[in-house]
């Protein structure tokens, strides 16, 4: 059902001037049912806009998985991307190779094996990175030789993907008109599936785009972690509404199963900086206790999640799955 009205508003704000963002109740994105039961509201984290509504969440009584409901429908969701979002515009710098990088960080850093740039495949092939942003991990694959295509909705960071890096890639989703059928080795989404509206219908289309053979690589944040269970509504894996679904481990194995992969153990990743940023969150929202204050040192961070890596508890997460043969 798709309705015109606002998400939980405290104050009775609404979107930014401009078009009416029209809401959507959705049923689960997984199995189907409208079992989905509330487990919490928070707000939009990036200031100063929207800062007065309040987005819910809730999860499927049947499945499990949780989701964003209601939500701004398809057609107004980039009224919530700003025009700075960073994963459009920020580059960063390029990680050092492993036995180069400090003692520290190779004792606390994330695994070599967890970083974009180890794909499971035995050599340079086709590539399609889902998502691609400002461009990054296609220009770093392209120079160990792969043949890459990006692909973003924002049409700002696929002009920076071909005018700064000159790489081929699209604006747009999935399917895409341009993209052949078994085109690919393997497909890449870096936090972007729990962007999309329809993520088992994505997952499906990579499945079609893949070789028989071809490798699917997803991570997502992991709403089953000692973070989110820290920070709640501060937690910053919920980046609402931009992010539509919270994966667990054994949710974002079911959804990458359903789409007819065979996925591998999902494997947790350490994001010491994600930690800085809930805690941030957490003191400017005031709710930040002395933990959070001291979690937004880099040293106490790094430890701490080299700890919940250790539990089984990170805040983000890779599974690798293979279209079968």
């Amino acid at each position: 059902m798709t309705t015109n009205r606002p998400a939980v508003d405290r104050i009775g704000a609404t979107a930014a001037a401009g078009p009416p963002v029209a809401w959507e109740e959705v049923p689960c994105p997984l199995c189907g049912l409208e079992a989905g039961a509330p487990i919490l509201e928070a707000p939009d984290p990036i200031p100063p806009a929207r800062a007065a509504m309040v987005f819910a969440v809730v999860r499927c009584g049947h499945c499990g998985l949780t989701y964003t409901n209601p939500r701004p429908n398809e057609r107004t969701i980039a009224r919530f991307y700003p025009a700075d979002y960073r994963p459009h515009h920020h580059l960063g710098k390029p990680r050092p190779a492993r036995n180069a990088r400090p003692l520290w960080s190779r004792l606390f850093g994330r695994p070599c094996g967890e970083r974009r740039g180890a794909l499971p495949w035995p050599g340079p092939g086709r590539l399609l990175d889902f998502g691609c942003g400002a461009g990054r991990f296609l220009k770093t694959m392209a120079d160990q030789g792969w043949q890459v295509t990006g692909l973003d909705s924002a049409a700002s960071a696929v002009a920076h993907v071909r005018d700064q890096h000159g790489l081929p890639a699209l604006v747009g989703s999935l399917p895409h008109a341009a993209l052949a059928p078994g085109s690919f080795d393997v497909v890449t989404m870096w936090h972007s599936l729990e962007h999309v509206h329809r993520p088992l219908a994505i997952l499906r289309e990579a499945y079609r785009l893949l070789v028989p053979g071809g490798k699917l690589v997803v991570a997502t944040p992991n709403i089953d972690s000692l973070p989110f269970r820290l920070f709640g509504r501060s937690w910053f894996g919920l980046d609402l509404p931009r992010h539509l679904t919270h994966f667990t481990p054994e949710t974002l194995s079911a959804m990458i199963h359903a789409a007819g992969f065979r996925p591998e153990p999902v494997r947790l990743i350490r994001h010491s900086d994600w930690l800085r940023s809930s805690a941030k969150l957490a003191v400017r929202q005031g709710a930040g206790g002395v933990l959070a204050r001291a979690l937004r040192w880099k040293p106490v961070s790094k430890a701490a999640a080299w700890l919940c890596y250790v539990g089984g508890l990170s805040d983000c997460m890779m599974c690798v799955a293979e279209r079968p043969v």
